[in-house]
């Protein structure tokens, strides 16, 4: 059976949902179709000639790019132009595009958590807080031979989960009552006549973001043509979501080891350094791509130094007067780890969807800004 854009698509937001997104960004289906067919998946940090070339060469029918390639509105489509031409290029080829932003860059192992592991960082924090995962408590009622079945597909899916717990459910034995009426087909009992049934109440909590494939993996697990259950909204806080990372290094090290290590961890020839007051680093601060403007959340959360990109002249003047030290290891340099992350991550979702669908990584995409 052939898989669709949006198969593909639900599968990737159960990981890296649309809603993590800062509410100015352009995230996304960008041009095609939901029904679209997709054999193939191409993920790249931009959509440039060159990518488009080898994603049109290779292929594929969906494009997963890192920034968007539509982010201001259009107010012409021109073929003689470059952008233009690109457009008319992919719809030519019937293919898609889908943008995963700030929502890669906030969602757990997604960009900032990549970076982290590079440089081997620990107890590892969110930088800046976007927002608190809303939470509601799910109730459903089990024959009790199915209890495993039904339970099993719904933590499956994402449910149940309080802080560092997973499977957190509470089962209460009962007796469910019920009558099938004129045209319907019961799994249990008979038309018009009131069963007595030995249930299971299961007592759960999920995060809003992913309810409704947490109830289309509990209704195709459960045996019952009509499934008794209820959604309670809660008060509790759930997972807080940020953008930019915290970290310790295992050892404190120089100014000029630590720069040594950026080098090695997101190979790199050389990268810009204001100097702060400490004579050591050991906690780290990182948002990839441009991140000047966490500079003072850096200070605030007791970081050494801040990893990050695209740094100006007076963003260096700022993170000098507060005394942090500033790497700025590059926008394209910080953020090409998308394209074997998200590449890992699509792969690693389609297959727990059981989706049919090859999964490619862009190597055409080129560095713009070079240092001589």
């Amino acid at each position: 059976m052939a898989t669709t854009v949006r198969e593909v698509i639900d599968a990737l937001e159960g990981k890296v949902s649309a809603k993590l997104a800062m509410k100015w960004d352009k995230v996304g289906l960008q041009i095609g179709s939901m029904n679209n067919r997709v054999d193939k998946a191409f993920t790249t940090l931009d959509i440039t000639p060159e990518t488009l070339d080898e994603a049109i060469r290779r292929k594929a029918q969906l494009i997963i790019t890192h920034h968007p390639f539509i982010f201001d509105p259009l107010k012409v489509i021109r073929t003689d132009e470059v952008k233009g031409d690109m457009i008319a290029r992919i719809i030519k080829h019937d293919m898609n595009v889908y943008a995963a932003h700030t929502n890669m860059d906030i969602a757990k192992d997604g960009l900032n958590d990549w970076a982290s592991d590079l440089l081997e960082l620990q107890n590892v924090k969110i930088l800046e807080e976007t927002d608190t995962e809303l939470l509601e408590k799910l109730v459903v009622f089990i024959p009790s031979e199915h209890v495993q079945k039904v339970s099993d597909a719904i933590m499956n899916a994402g449910a149940g989960h309080i802080g560092e717990y997973s499977h957190c459910g509470y089962y209460l034995e009962g007796t469910g009552t019920f009558m099938p009426l004129e045209g319907t087909n019961p799994f249990i009992g008979r038309t018009n006549k009131i069963e007595n049934v030995e249930e299971v109440r299961l007592e759960t909590i999920l995060p809003v973001s992913i309810r409704n494939q947490i109830i289309q993996k509990m209704m195709e697990a459960h045996p019952y043509e009509e499934v008794a259950y209820d959604l309670y909204p809660l008060n509790n806080q759930g997972e807080k979501n940020g953008i930019g990372r915290v970290g310790n290094l295992s050892s404190e090290m120089s100014p000029e080891a630590f720069i040594e290590k950026l080098k090695q961890a997101f190979q790199i020839p050389s990268l810009r350094w204001t100097p702060g007051v400490s004579e050591t680093i050991s906690r780290v601060g990182i948002l990839t791509g441009s991140g000047a403007s966490a500079i003072g959340s850096a200070v605030a959360k007791g970081c050494d130094c801040l990893v990050t990109g695209d740094i100006k002249y007076h963003d260096a003047q700022y993170a000098h007067e507060q005394g942090i030290h500033l790497f700025d290891i590059g926008h394209f340099e910080s953020e090409i780890t998308f394209v074997p992350s998200m590449k890992k991550i699509l792969q690693n979702q389609v297959e727990i969807k059981g989706l049919d669908i090859e999964v490619l990584g862009a190597t055409t995409q080129k560095k713009l800004l070079i240092t001589k």
